[in-house]
């Protein structure tokens, strides 16, 4: 994969620096990992821009915001499953979280290929996400009563939006800006809009959203 604004070489010491630089908490050999396991967490990352439409396959900008926010996720989620590194993984948590003002812990296991528009704001609890989940500014996934939602395949999180308790979210479901699914599913394929009394209303696209936003869907 090409690495746009940085030679791939220095990849892994600027995360380094980064960390040290706002963790100075001293040596930590855990640190290392991050070479180790450098080339999964681009893989994983290049799988994924591939089928971004707006995104150029085979191509990573390091000053891109949220595809970088994306490899951060990435690194930290993989070295987590390898080596079950609670350090390196929670500095790299909180980079993510002070570069690009997301809370995404790197137990979550979010899919293959995802999308996010803008970071700031987003808070996503651990909860089960299906494959191409598109996320906006201030979208929240969140527990209730210890019940997480289900989010299957396609679903799109517009700007303020909320999933919250024990709901499931139904394949290609689009949670319009500003509406909160709280403790029940949605409709397949439909547009979820706030409805009087706090309701829902489910409405047909006027066309298939999702493929505005990836490639082979």
């Amino acid at each position: 994969m090409n690495i746009i604004n940085l030679e791939r070489s220095r990849l892994a010491a600027y995360v380094r620096t980064q960390i040290t630089q706002f963790f100075p908490t001293g040596e930590d050999p855990e640190l290392g990992l991050i070479d180790v396991h450098l080339d999964e967490a681009l893989g994983r990352l290049e799988r994924c821009i591939a089928q971004v439409r707006m995104w150029t396959p085979g191509q990573f900008d390091v000053l891109h915001s949220s595809q970088y926010c994306i490899f951060l996720y990435y690194l930290s989620n993989t070295i987590w499953r390898r080596e079950r590194a609670r350090s390196v993984c929670s500095k790299l948590f909180l980079l993510n979280k002070m570069l690009n003002a997301i809370d995404c812990f790197y137990e979550i296991e979010l899919p293959e290929v995802f999308f996010i528009g803008h970071s700031v704001g987003i808070v996503l609890a651990k909860a089960t996400y299906g494959n191409h989940l598109v996320l906006y500014q201030n979208s929240t996934v969140g527990k209730n009563h210890g019940e997480a939602p289900v989010l299957e395949d396609g679903v799109i999180l517009y700007p303020n939006t909320a999933i919250i308790g024990g709901c499931r979210v139904r394949s290609r479901s689009v949670i319009a800006q500003g509406v909160s699914v709280i403790s029940r599913d949605t409709e397949a394929g439909r547009i979820a809009y706030q409805g009087a009394g706090g309701g829902l209303v489910f409405k047909a696209p006027g066309h298939d959203i999702l493929s505005d936003f990836f490639r082979d869907v």
